[in-house]
């Protein structure tokens, strides 16, 4: 990430050192309870085993705004992936490319091997070309998806003490599903600016209007 993108978009390692003392302040709150506390939680502990399997959430909630990324990719007009709204912010095409190297970098915080060909420094003006753009978010999908499908549960609570002191794989997991979901709002407010609907948008319309053909 090039100094100026890394103003763009804010410091992602502060926003990670943010989250990771956040959780270390809740934990350590959480470490000395009171007896009268304590006694009361271990009375009503929940034996059932979690009904929240974050391995397969977080690859689908990844799958679908992949999905929406591509589809939004290929729905901006050739002539606006250079498009940005200020001299110092990211154009359409350098955002796509930033989500597909941030995958890159953010699988890598646990140890996932990047591309020998992946230049951090250069990639995101690295094409303004439509089908390489898409080409490289359908590549480190990939990436992604291996990555994550190699992990067992209990690889998600495996520590990571360089990133925090209660850091774990998991975190970072999670770290990439909320960055994905910010910049998957960001390429949508770059394309109602210029006058382009999301697909999966036009299609929510589309059937809205099939099941109530009446209705204006």
């Amino acid at each position: 990430m090039t100094r100026s993108n890394f103003k763009a978009s804010g410091s992602r390692d502060s926003k990670i050192i943010g989250v990771f003392a956040v959780s270390a302040l809740l934990l350590s709150g959480l470490a000395a309870p009171t007896a009268s506390w304590a006694k009361n939680a271990d009375e009503v502990t929940d034996k059932t085993a979690p009904s929240y399997d974050m391995k397969a959430q977080a690859l689908l909630d990844l799958e679908r705004v992949q999905k929406k990324f591509v589809e939004l990719a290929n729905a901006v007009p050739a002539d606006k992936l250079t498009w940005r709204p200020a001299a110092d912010a990211r154009s359409f095409a350098e955002v796509f490319l930033h989500v597909a190297g941030e995958r890159y970098g953010i699988m890598g915080m646990m140890g996932a091997e990047k591309p020998a060909d992946f230049n951090g420094k250069t990639f995101e003006k690295s094409t303004t070309d439509r089908t390489q753009i898409v080409a490289q978010l359908n590549k480190s999908w990939e990436f992604t998806q291996k990555a994550i499908n190699s992990m067992s549960n209990a690889d998600f609570a495996k520590l990571l003490p360089k990133l925090g002191p209660q850091a774990n794989a998991g975190d970072v997991v999670y770290i990439l599903v909320s960055d994905a979901h910010e910049h998957l709002g960001q390429a949508v407010a770059y394309a109602r600016e210029n006058g382009v609907v999301p697909p999966w948008t036009v299609e929510a319309q589309k059937a809205a209007a099939e099941k109530n053909p009446a209705k204006k």
